[in-house]
């Protein structure tokens, strides 16, 4: 029995769409993880520089008062 040449193209386009429509959700859900990920990492970027900031402040503080003693 032959399959009609209509019927294979259509089959091989909703077969595309299927694969095109996969691979577009999985692109937007890898952007999606990409996206909280960065957000994770410049929140903690950003209380990392703030424990720096006042780890050289507390360092500063105490040499000075090291040198007005």
């Amino acid at each position: 029995m032959s399959v009609d040449p209509a019927d294979r193209i259509e089959n091989a386009l909703a077969r595309i769409e299927a694969a095109a429509a996969a691979k577009s959700f999985a692109l937007e859900r890898i952007q999606l993880r990409h996206d909280r990920l960065r957000g994770r990492i410049e929140a903690t970027v950003a209380a990392l520089d703030g424990l720096i900031a006042r780890e050289s402040e507390d360092e500063a503080s105490r040499d000075s008062e090291a040198e007005s003693d």
